[in-house]
C-alpha cells in the first residue's frame, strides 16, 4: 500500500522504521506536529518523526492544523492507501479521515477498550495494573473508540517508570502496526468493534495530578512517582519549594513516620506515607540536576521532625 505516516515524538520512531524496513508498503510522506521550541536557546526544532522522516528522504508535511486546504489538497494528490498513526498529537477532521481508502489505523499504548486518551501508560502504572499492551484501531470521531485491528500484550515490571514502560511498547507496537498494514492489504484483517465492557479513560497528566499525597499508602506513592516518570514529574514541596521525585522505593521496616515526615541517616533518606514509609532515592531540587537522596539530605541538614509537603 502507500502510505501517508502520522506522528511526532520520539517513541512513534520505531513504527515508522519498521514501515520504512518492511519494504511491503511505501511510506510516501510523513505528517508531524510544527516545528516547536526546545533547549535553553527556545530555537525551533523539527519533531522526532521529522528529522527520521528528512533522513531518510521522505516528504514532511507540517500543517498548523489538518484541516488546512494546503495540507488536505496535497494528501489528496498523493492518494494514500491508508494513514498510520502514532502519537500524532493534533484532532483529525472527518475530511481527512475520508481520503485514504483504508482510513487512518492508530497504534495506541494500551489494551483498548482500557485507558482510552492521552496518557495510557501513565494511568495504568498509577493505577498498579499488571498487564498492559498496545492496540491497533480505526480512528474515528470518538475518542480512541474505533474498531479494532490487533493488540499485543507486555506485562508490567515492579521498576518500571512510564518512560521504560513506552519505550518496550513503541517497540513492540511497531511490529504491530506493520503487520497491521500487511493485513489491511492484502484482506486477511478485517477491524471488530471494541467490547463495550471494561472502558476506563486517561486524560493528560497534569502537574497538580503528579502533587503527591504523604497521607496515601506506600504503595499508592510508588505509582505516582513512577507513573509520573519522567513527565510531568512527581513532585512534593519542602521548606517552600518544589522537589522532584525520580524514585521512592517502599520501606516496609520504617513505620514510625507520620505523612511526610522525614527521617535521614548518612546513607538513606526516608518519609512516612498512611502505611509505611518510602525511602528516597533519587531526588531533583528546584533548578538542580537530579541527585541521590541520601546525597540531597546531608545537604539541606534536615533537622528533626521536619515534613515535606
Amino acid at each position: 500500500m502507500k502510505l501517508v505516516f502520522a506522528g511526532t515524538p520520539e517513541v512513534a520512531v520505531p513504527a515508522l522504521d519498521a514501515l520504512i524496513a518492511s519494504g511491503r508498503h511505501e511510506v510516501a510522506a510523513v505528517v508531524t506536529r510544527p516545528d516547536a521550541p526546545a533547549g535553553r536557546g527556545r530555537h525551533l526544532v523539527a519533531s522526532p518523526v521529522a528529522q527520521r522522516a528528512e533522513e531518510a528522504g521522505i516528504e514532511v508535511l507540517k500543517p498548523v492544523k489538518p484541516r488546512d486546504e494546503d495540507f488536505l489538497a496535497r494528501l489528496r494528490e498523493i492518494a494514500p492507501d491508508c494513514c498510520p498513526v502514532v502519537a500524532y498529537g493534533a484532532l483529525l477532521p472527518q475530511v481527512a479521515l475520508d481520503i485514504p481508502v483504508h482510513g487512518w489505523v492508530n497504534l495506541h499504548f494500551s489494551l483498548l477498550p482500557a485507558w482510552r486518551g492521552a496518557a495510557p501508560v501513565q494511568h495504568a502504572l498509577m493505577a498498579g495494573d499488571e498487564i498492559t499492551g498496545a492496540s491497533t484501531f480505526q480512528i474515528e470521531k470518538g475518542l480512541d473508540s474505533g474498531p479494532l485491528y490487533g493488540t499485543v500484550t507486555e506485562a508490567v515490571r515492579p521498576t518500571d517508570t512510564s518512560g521504560d514502560l513506552l519505550t518496550r511498547l513503541a517497540f513492540a507496537g511497531s511490529g504491530l502496526l506493520a503487520a497491521t498494514m500487511d493485513g489491511i492489504e492484502d484482506g486477511t484483517l478485517k477491524a471488530v468493534p471494541q467490547p463495550a465492557d471494561g472502558i476506563s479513560l486517561a486524560p493528560k497528566i497534569t502537574v497538580e495530578d503528579a502533587q503527591i499525597d504523604w497521607t496515601a499508602p506506600a504503595l499508592r506513592v510508588d505509582r505516582v512517582v513512577r507513573g509520573c516518570t519522567p513527565a510531568p514529574g512527581a513532585w512534593t514541596l519542602f521548606r517552600g519549594e518544589r522537589l522532584k521525585l525520580v524514585q521512592a522505593v517502599p520501606a516496609p521496616d520504617r513505620t514510625d513516620l507520620a505523612p511526610g515526615e522525614l527521617s535521614a541517616g548518612k546513607n538513606n533518606v526516608y518519609v512516612g506515607t498512611g502505611s509505611h514509609a518510602v525511602e528516597l532515592m533519587w531526588v531533583q531540587p528546584q533548578g538542580k540536576k537530579p541527585m541521590k537522596g541520601a546525597d540531597w539530605a546531608r545537604g539541606v541538614r534536615i533537622a528533626p521532625g521536619e515534613h515535606v509537603g
